[in-house]
């Protein structure tokens, strides 16, 4: 007789804490993909079932959280993580039981593990095209600023590395907030952003944090035409936190925005909001966490098992047509075949897309062979 169980798939992302606004945007697409293969018959039959706990925010809590699932719950899958600091605080428990962690966030690079599936963006599928953008339209005199952890030294460190490649590219400063910074972080900040003037303004301040600097930007006076804030980790629930007035003009660095017309992302965003409604937003790290499930959910049914040593011949160089386009698992690094876009916020609070990538490209988590003008343009002129 066919196995009939559920098939029980871990999911930890933050309801709360610091992180919680844009890991709820991660959570719920990953509740729609599941929602979605339920709907469709399950896997062979097999409904899958979501374990789920909150790790607020914190990465002690997430290393516990993933022991519990892997140990009490014998779950072979996790889908999880925001924050870097978290990753690296499940890989341990993840290697240890050989268990698989799908992580949907854009990260630093530099990483492998035979553990983790990367279906978010590394270095050379967004900081490497948003170095090239922003210094060919406003300079290479940058100044850097992000929350304090893992993610933005390692990010901030690359961005500099890429900005001294060009003539007359350098980094005027690099200042660190607390993960929960509040208004008053980011008053020294602002005033000496106003002073030194640079050509644009790189953010990987993270979480709740972020609509603090962008007001206080904004409070200021200073003028994104002039001297933009640039930010891979900026997405579409931090604009919606901070609202229009504060993000308007100001970039992001995605291979996913809500706001790309076509057919599959109209019919997956439209979904998504029949079902839950407009109070949490689709962004890159919500298209990832989709995505992911159902590629898992292909794999399993090719492989007839959740079992990591069958399951990952399966799903190593496997394709999805997601909502940004057909992406694909690279066999040798774990990480994912993108389309790096570029996009500013307009008056509406929406990306208007400005640059895109005609074609998927390939993850080079270590920057073997990154250079300034290694992606494909499809638009050449700013859009309002």
């Amino acid at each position: 007789m066919a196995n009939k169980d559920p098939v029980k798939v871990g999911v930890l992302y933050s309801k709360t804490g610091a992180t919680s606004a844009i890991e709820s945007s991660q959570h719920l697409g990953t509740l729609l993909a599941i929602e979605e293969i339920n709907a469709g018959g399950g896997i062979d039959g097999r409904e899958l079932l979501a374990v789920e706990y909150d790790p607020a925010s914190n990465p002690a809590l997430f290393r516990t959280l993933a022991e519990r699932l892997v140990a009490a719950d014998n779950v072979q899958v996790i889908f999880g993580c925001y924050m870097s600091s978290t990753r690296k605080a499940v890989i341990p428990v993840v290697e240890k039981y050989n268990r698989l962690l799908f992580y949907s966030t854009l990260y630093e690079g530099f990483e492998f593990s035979n553990n983790i599936i990367y279906t978010g963006a590394a270095p050379n599928q967004n900081s490497v095209q948003l170095a090239d953008f922003m210094m060919s339209s406003f300079g290479g005199r940058v100044y850097l600023v992000g929350s304090d952890y893992i993610y933005p030294y390692e990010s901030n460190r690359i961005m500099s590395d890429l900005v001294n490649q060009r003539p007359g590219g350098v980094t005027l400063a690099q200042r660190y907030v607390p993960l929960d910074a509040g208004p008053e972080d980011f008053s020294e900040i602002v005033e000496e952003i106003r002073v030194m003037e640079p050509d644009f303004i790189f953010s990987t301040v993270v979480g709740n944090a972020t609509q603090h600097f962008y007001r206080a930007y904004a409070e200021a006076g200073l003028n994104p035409k002039k001297m933009p804030i640039s930010s891979l980790t900026t997405s579409e629930v931090e604009v919606d936190q901070m609202g229009a007035a504060a993000a308007a003009g100001h970039f992001t660095a995605a291979p996913y925005f809500a706001s790309i017309d076509s057919p599959e992302n109209l019919r997956v965003v439209g979904r998504f909001r029949s079902r839950f409604g407009d109070a949490v937003q689709p962004t890159a790290c919500w298209e990832a966490a989709y995505f992911q499930v159902h590629m898992f959910a292909n794999a399993m049914r090719a492989a007839g098992s959740d079992v990591v040593p069958v399951l990952m011949p399966a799903l190593l160089g496997s394709e999805f047509a997601a909502p940004q386009g057909r992406v694909r698992i690279e066999p040798g690094n774990h990480h994912t075949h993108l389309f790096p876009r570029i996009g500013r916020v307009n008056s509406k609070g929406e990306f208007a897309i400005v640059r895109a990538s005609k074609t998927a490209v390939a993850p080079d988590p270590y920057l073997v062979t990154h250079s300034l003008g290694d992606w494909t343009l499809a638009l050449d002129s700013l859009q309002d």
